[in-house]
Parts: C-alpha cells; sequence; structure tokens
C-alpha cells in the first residue's frame, strides 16, 4: 500500500542524484569518506603452485570471505548478474536516475512497491557499511555512498567487492565461498543453473539457503531464469532446462589441504593474505586420501607422514604431517615429517655407495651374512634369521644387517656422517656419543624430510639437492662436493629398483627401500622414479610401540599407493652413467669375488700391504663414456685395491698429472680405441690393464 515513506525516499534520492550532478560531492566526500577497510578484510588463502586453493582461513569475524575478482568467475555469471540485478550498471554513476523513477512512479500507481532501484554500487555500500534499520536517512546515506564508491573505484573494481562481500547464507560470504560450499569447485566454470541460484541467493540469504531451504532456493533460482534480462543473456530454452537441474541441498566444507604447512606459512606471514606454495592440488589430494585410508587399516593412535619432492629442483610437490590435522586420538596436530626418529635400515643404500665407490664391491661380490662380533657389537638380522654367502646385491635387498654393518666397518662410521652433511643432512646422535656402526642400523635420529633429501641426492646421480619448505625457503643445488660418485649412486638404485614390491602392488618402475625401527615404533619406507621421491613414515606420535609395524608391510603399500594416487606418470630411472657397468661374478677382480672379513668382522689384511691391483675398469672391458655436459668426453673413474699410497697412474705410457693417495682416481681419454692403464704404488709395485673406449 502507499505510505508516505516509501514516496518521500523516491523522492529524495532523485534529489539527491540531482544536487550532486549539480554541485558535486567535493566537500562531503574528503569530510566523510567511504568506509573501504572492510573489503580488505579478507580470508587468508594458501595456494598451490598453479594457484589453486589448498586451504583458507576464516575472517577475524569467522567468516569464509575469498577475495576475489571478476578474472576468476564465469563471464555468463557476471552478465546473468547485471542483468537481473542492475541492468544500466556499466551506464550509470552509482544511482540508476531512471529505475529510481520507474519506481517511485509505480509506487504511486499501484500504491505498494512494485519493483526496486538498488544499483550494484549501492549493494556494495550497503555491505561495506550495513545500515542499523530501514530508515530514510539510512538509505540516502547508501545513496551517497554509492557515488562515493563510484568516485573512487572503476566499474570492475566495483564487481570485484561484490563477489566478494555479498552474503550467501550461514558464514559464507562472495561467490568463491559459495561455489564451493554449494557445488565443490570454483566460479571459473558454473552451469546456467548454478549461476542462476548465485544470482538469486544475496537477496534473502538466510532464507533461501539451499541446505535449509530448498524450495524457497529453487523458487528464487526460477525467478532469476523467468526474469526477460536473463533469457536474453543465457538464449532461448537454456533457462527452461537449467530449471530442471538439481539444486545442492547440503553444504560441503571449503578445501583444507596441507593443513601443517598452511599453518606454517600463516605463522611465517601473519599479515599477507594469499601464500603461494610449492605444493601440487592433484598431488596433495592423492597423498592425503591414501594417508587417510591407511591409517584407518592400521588402528587407532597410528599416524602417517608423506613428503615427496622433485629430485631435480628440491620442490616439495606433496607434504602432510599426519594422517588427519583434525584427528585428535592420532594427534594429528603434530607434524612428523619435522620430529626425528629413527631411521631403520633406510640409511643402508648410503652404506653401500661407499663400498662401491671404493671399489671394495662390486654388485655380485658375495659377502657373508653370517653371525659376528664387532668389538662387542652384535648385529643380529629381523628375522634373526643368516642367509650364508649372498651377493650384496642380494645383501641390500633383503636388507640383511650383518652384510651392512661389514661394509660400514670398512668405509667408516665417521665418513658416512660426512656424507650426510655434504647433503646438508645432520642425523642426532645420541648424547656422548660418537659415530658407531649402530648407525647403520637407525641408531641415530633423523627426520622424514631429511630422510627424503638424502634420497632425492641419490636420485639426482649423487649430487645433493636442498629441499625448500614449501612456503618460502626456495630449493636450491647445494654446492659441495658429491654425496656419491654417479656410478655408485646409479649402482645403489639399481639394485634398489629391483627390490620385490609389496603384495599386490605390481612393479611401478620404482627404486625404494624400507626401515622398521627397534622395538616397532616407526616403519619407513623411500622410493623414486626418475623425477620424484615419496618418503613415507608409519608410527605413533607417542612414541608408542606397534606390534607387528614394519616397513615393508606398512609403510612400503602406501608409499605404491602414493605414486599411483598421486597422479604422476611414472619416470623411468635415468640411464647408466658413463663408466657404469655390470659385471658378471665370475668376471669381477680376485680380489672383488668375494668381500673378506677376518672372525672380528675387520676387512682382512696382511701385515705387509698386498700389490696393487686395479678393480675398475676391469681387463678387456669396453666402455661406453658417451659424452659431458658442454662437449668433450665424459671422465672414466679409475678404482683399485691394495698397495701402498700415494699412487702414480700412467694411460699408455703417460703418467696423469699428480699422484694421489686415494684409490680412486680419474682419466680423461684423448679419443676411442684400446688403451693401457697402469697403477704404480710407493713400493713400485705396478698393475695394469687393457680396455676399449668407445
Amino acid at each position: 500500500m502507499f505510505t508516505w515513506r516509501t514516496f518521500c525516499i523516491g523522492v529524495a534520492a532523485n534529489l539527491v542524484v540531482a544536487t550532486a550532478l549539480a554541485f558535486g560531492l567535493d566537500t562531503a566526500d574528503r569530510a566523510f569518506p567511504p568506509l573501504l577497510e572492510k573489503a580488505r578484510d579478507v580470508s587468508t588463502e594458501v595456494l598451490d603452485a598453479d594457484g589453486q586453493l589448498l586451504r583458507a582461513f576464516a575472517t577475524s569475524e569467522g567468516r569464509w570471505r575469498l577475495q576475489t575478482t571478476t578474472g576468476q568467475v564465469d563471464p555468463q555469471f557476471v552478465r546473468m548478474l547485471v542483468a537481473y540485478e542492475d541492468q544500466r550498471f556499466w551506464q550509470h554513476r552509482g544511482i540508476d536516475p531512471i529505475a529510481l523513477a520507474r519506481a517511485t512512479l509505480q509506487l504511486l500507481s499501484n500504491g505498494r512497491i512494485v519493483s526496486g532501484a538498488s544499483t550494484l554500487s549501492m549493494q556494495v555500500a550497503r555491505l561495506i557499511e550495513p545500515r542499523q534499520g530501514r530508515s530514510l536517512a539510512a538509505k540516502l546515506q547508501q545513496l551517497v555512498r554509492a557515488l562515493q564508491i563510484e568516485r573512487r573505484l572503476s566499474k570492475a573494481e566495483i564487481l570485484d567487492l561484490y563477489l566478494t562481500l555479498a552474503p550467501y547464507g550461514g558464514n559464507l560470504e562472495g561467490i568463491r565461498a559459495a561455489s564451493l560450499a554449494y557445488f565443490g569447485k570454483e566460479p571459473r566454470r558454473l552451469t546456467v543453473a548454478q549461476a542462476a541460484l548465485l544470482v538469486a541467493l544475496p537477496q534473502l540469504p538466510e532464507r533461501r539457503r539451499p541446505d535449509r531451504n530448498l524450495a524457497l532456493a529453487e523458487a528464487a533460482r526460477s525467478r532469476v531464469l523467468h526474469r526477460m534480462a536473463v533469457e536474453k543473456v543465457v538464449g532461448e530454452g537454456e533457462a527452461e532446462r537449467a530449471g530442471l537441474a538439481p539444486i545442492p541441498s547440503r553444504r560441503l566444507q571449503l578445501p583444507a589441504f596441507a593443513a601443517h604447512l598452511a599453518e606454517a606459512a600463516q605463522r611465517k606471514e601473519p599479515d599477507v593474505k594469499r601464500h603461494q606454495t610449492t605444493l601440487r592440488l592433484q598431488i596433495q589430494q592423492g597423498l592425503e586420501a591414501v594417508a587417510r585410508d591407511a591409517a584407518a587399516k592400521l588402528g587407532p593412535k597410528v599416524s602417517v607422514a608423506m613428503v615427496m619432492a622433485d629430485v631435480r629442483s628440491g620442490e616439495i610437490v606433496g607434504e602432510l604431517g599426519s594422517a588427519d590435522y583434525f584427528d585428535a586420538s592420532r594427534s594429528g596436530w603434530i607434524d612428523m615429517t619435522r620430529i626425528n626418529r629413527s631411521p631403520g635400515s633406510t640409511l643402508k643404500p648410503f652404506i653401500y655407495g661407499l663400498a662401491f665407490e671404493d671399489g671394495l664391491v662390486s654388485q655380485e661380490t658375495i659377502i657373508e651374512d653370517r653371525p659376528a662380533d664387532f668389538f662387542g657389537y652384535r648385529p643380529r638380522n629381523f628375522d634373526m634369521s643368516y642367509q650364508g654367502d649372498v651377493s650384496v646385491r642380494q645383501a641390500l635387498q633383503l636388507s640383511l644387517n650383518v652384510p651392512a654393518v661389514r661394509l660400514l666397518d670398512a668405509v667408516g662410521p665417521t665418513r658416512l656422517m660426512v656424507r650426510f652433511r655434504r647433503a646438508d643432512v645432520r642425523p642426532v646422535l645420541p648424547p656422548n656419543e660418537a659415530p658407531g656402526l649402530a648407525i647403520g642400523l637407525g641408531g641415530v635420529g633423523i627426520t622424514l624430510k631429511d630422510l627424503v633429501q638424502l634420497y632425492a641426492g641419490l636420485a639426482n646421480r649423487g649430487r645433493p639437492i636442498q629441499l625448500g619448505d614449501g612456503i618460502q625457503d626456495k630449493p636450491q643445488a647445494i654446492m659441495a662436493e658429491p654425496l656419491l660418485e654417479p656410478v655408485a649412486a646409479w649402482n645403489v638404485a639399481d639394485i634398489l629398483s629391483g627390490v620385490m614390491p609389496p603384495l599386490g602392488a605390481g612393479q611401478r618402475g620404482i627404486a625404494y627401500k624400507t626401515g622398521t625401527s627397534y622395538g616397532y615404533r616407526d616403519a619407513w619406507s623411500v622410493g623414486f622414479d626418475g623425477k620424484y621421491v615419496l618418503g613415507v613414515w608409519v608410527g605413533r606420535p607417542d612414541n608408542g610401540a606397534v606390534p607387528g609395524l614394519t616397513g615393508f608391510g606398512a609403510a612400503a603399500p602406501i608409499l605404491f599407493e602414493g605414486f599411483a594416487k598421486s597422479g604422476i606418470a611414472i619416470t623411468p630411472l635415468p640411464p647408466a652413467p658413463a663408466g657404469a657397468i655390470r659385471i658378471a661374478q665370475a668376471q669381477l677382480p680376485i680380489s672383488q669375488r668375494r668381500f673378506s672379513v677376518a672372525s672380528n668382522g675387520l676387512v682382512a689384511a696382511s701385515a705387509r700391504e698386498p700389490a696393487p691391483q686395479i678393480v675398475y675398469p676391469p681387463e678387456g672391458a669396453r666402455i661406453d663414456l658417451g659424452a659431458k655436459a658442454g662437449g668433450g668426453i665424459a671422465p672414466l673413474a679409475l678404482k683399485l685395491q691394495g698397495g701402498r699410497a700415494p699412487f702414480r697412474w700412467l694411460a699408455n705410457g703417460r703418467p696423469l698429472p699428480d699422484t694421489s693417495r686415494r684409490r680412486v682416481n680419474q682419466w680423461i681419454p684423448d679419443g676411442g680405441g684400446y688403451s693401457t692403464l697402469t697403477v704404480i704404488d710407493a713400493a713400485g709395485r705396478a698393475a695394469s690393464v687393457r680396455v676399449f673406449v668407445d
């Protein structure tokens, strides 16, 4: 019915427009500027490497308000919004005089309000500065604020504010939060039905919430679809088809991936609203799904942590510190990727790498797996049995303890720790203890991230790489000596690629190692292909024992499932580097056919050093050195056993530049063909081999 109040609003609004056009708003604008601060109070977002939302944090008011621009929204939605709410939005300057005049005339002729005249600019003014009531003064203030906003912002910026602040029921504000909550997707691509619902909800957001009032939401969507201006936008017949589409009846949870990393990002830069990470949403989703399913099967209080990184760039592409951040029964808030735990057998590959590098063994060298006493230290295998004589390849693949300790005793525990430092990894020793043989079986503390960093260096042909933190710290190559020489790293990777996969996993071209800590407290598995390395930890955050928990039984299936569910294609392992060849046991030099040990576990040695013997390259070997980066022939590794330092090497009778006390050297051939290599020790004893270089 007709009221003087509504009549006065219409008349006053037109007077405001006329006055503004005649005299301007400069004085009032300077004295009472619009309150645009609310537009800056938006949810903090954590994004993946491609800008996709991993997780958002509510505002200080507890609202999901994701900053949005028109470029992030389906253009069809924007056209429908303008057609329904404010057809002359692009022409007017905040107030639509034509709409005001029409609304006033309709009011006078019908005695009631038939249509409104609120523009999108006026709605933005109301969202920024909500009215305390529906008085004439409040309405006039909104009109003035709309004019002020138009003077300060472009049309696109005003639309951006509307898209960010429009209410959608409950604590949802802005189209992105609404689209994620109701449709489970960003609003970049919307169906006509979805766009119409999102146009309709902000008018009466609480009454039209589809999760509470499905019928009212459907009726509101229908009104939008059948508005003549909207029908022109969507096309003939499309409105009818859209009206048949179902409306979501429940509200979804907004993305909440990488919870630990997101919390760390917010702590580091609390004032930053958008944090870009190196994670990949698809990989992160897959790993988290695998971890949740695995933890549910493993039982109560057991958690899972995983780190996946690019072995070439060092970027972390997937990371989770627990199976479920919000599961208090599993202490999910503890980030187990940063906690030092015993690594079990996962450090053994680096022991073997040093033994390969020193020329002590080859893959087919026979080594004893029998009870041994190393000055009071008596390692035993996990199953309490012994295999007798095995090849080095078998010993590593079966993760036998005694052979690993024999080799560590030969290469030296301190030297192994020095190699770890080359990769910027510093395992924690027990208080007041020097590196001992126990470190080969897990007698140190190491974090999952550091373990992945070590294996990234192994997968990167022995070149150490510093992993990033996924947020600010940028990954980088470590300018230090190699973690392992390329040929040694290849030998280790070649052996690990032949380890039997867990039951039902199938062979996927992954080189991997497992580990189980003492007392069944930690289960590990770390594996890599030609591009990515993935580390898995399973256990209880409170360090409690889990009877029957093993790396092969618990962590390895998660590793293979993680690679499968991450959505990445397996990249083949790189080919053998120059000089790397497999040699059958019968063709090995005599000194490499068996790794000899004394009864106390030490490498057997006579009082007088044996004569030197070249163990690599072997006699008669045909070697393809290929080419190194930048041109030229790649160097050939030279290795010997026995003899007394220093050593002098000769190639085809010509001495190499320097003598060396090491039993490893390098030679760059002048060209291809047959060559004779000779080494002479300090006692004048010599050894020679003849090889063919391609």
